[in-house]
């Protein structure tokens, strides 16, 4: 809405000064204007207006882009300059001197146009940023973390944001969310469902105050965006290092791959597993015994995390909350399993 009122005012704003232009006493102002005053007033508003109606067009505008282009000015203005500077002298000695000017111009539209050109071609390569704009990113935190589909369908990024810990910016791909909307608009109803949960998740992030989370396409090195024969871990891996940041997931394969091509990965599941309480023979566990255990008088409960618990005599406490006490545990590439019995057989 603010945007539409600044371009109504724009509008106005050169509709005024137009009309105040045509206006003028005829001395000020050229024939072809004294005598086709209003097909001036509407040829210069139209003119005035091709900013808006291009404006409108290139909707995604990128900070990058615009800062190649103005930096390319400088740099094609300032070359062309220098050039003319050393040219100039060698011209009038060689009796040259009435094609300066053209030189000059031409000088500067063709290595502006060279400067640009490259600095477009290669900003995957240069941070040509303005100035306040990069200061103002560089206080938001450290390396991007990006989110692969996975991470927003498992869920639990949720909780590890809301804790605080995370003070990086984090970035969706467009192809990431793109993945997730196909998955919810699966037709299999468990895929759906999963979808729809990645859908969920990244909006509740996108509720939380203070985290920074921003859903864009991402260019890979020469400005192409498209990704065509790409798989999406790909593409991930690409983004990251285009962007040096760092891949967040629980996807096992994607975890290798990436870290073979030299990219940082957080992977989820390693995460929990690092969080997870540790316990050492002798320490006591609060437990519900849930059902019978394969051995003959043994019981089986649940940690909250989900850890089995295999509790000696305790085949007969099933449905009973018992102290525990730990006399090993048991980790494997499928997971942990604690073995116990009940505290006060212990002995």
């Amino acid at each position: 809405m603010l945007l539409a009122i600044i371009r109504i005012l724009y509008a106005t704003i050169c509709a005024g000064a137009i009309a105040a232009y045509v206006r003028s006493p005829s001395d000020f102002l050229p024939s072809f204007v004294v005598r086709n005053t209003l097909s001036t007033f509407f040829l210069l508003l139209c003119a005035t207006q091709t900013v808006t109606v291009l404006d409108i067009l290139f909707r995604r505008k990128r900070i990058e882009n615009i800062s190649a282009i103005y930096f390319g000015l400088l740099i094609g203005i300032l070359l062309g300059w220098l050039l003319m500077l050393g040219l100039g002298p060698v011209l009038v000695a060689l009796g040259a001197g009435a094609w300066a000017t053209i030189i000059n111009v031409l000088a500067i539209v063709i290595l502006t146009y060279l400067s640009i050109s490259f600095l477009l071609q290669t900003k995957g390569d240069f941070r040509f940023v303005i100035p306040y704009v990069e200061f103002a990113r560089e206080l938001k935190g450290g390396r991007p973390l990006i989110l692969d589909s996975s991470a927003l369908i498992d869920g639990r990024i949720v909780d590890v944001v809301e804790t605080k810990i995370i003070d990086a910016a984090m970035l969706v791909p467009g192809f990431v969310l793109r993945e997730v909307q196909d998955i919810a608009d699966s037709s299999d109803k468990s895929r759906r469902t999963r979808g729809r949960r990645g859908l969920d998740v990244l909006s509740k992030l996108q509720a939380i105050a203070h985290a920074d989370i921003e859903v864009q396409e991402i260019e890979e090195r020469g400005g192409s965006t498209d990704g065509k024969g790409k798989s999406v871990d790909q593409k991930l891996v690409r983004a990251a290092q285009s962007l040096g940041g760092r891949i967040i997931t629980n996807d096992f394969n994607l975890n290798k791959v990436a870290s073979v091509q030299g990219v940082d990965v957080i992977n989820l599941n390693d995460v929990a597993s690092a969080l997870r309480p540790r316990y050492l023979p002798g320490d006591a566990l609060h437990l519900k015994i849930q059902r019978e255990g394969e051995s003959q008088g043994q019981g089986v409960g649940y940690l909250d995390d989900g850890t089995m618990v295999v509790c000696e005599q305790a085949g007969h406490l099933i449905g009973q909350d018992i102290e525990a006490a730990v006399t090993s545990v048991l980790q494997s590439s499928a997971g942990r399993m604690i073995f116990a019995r009940p505290a006060e057989s212990d002995s």
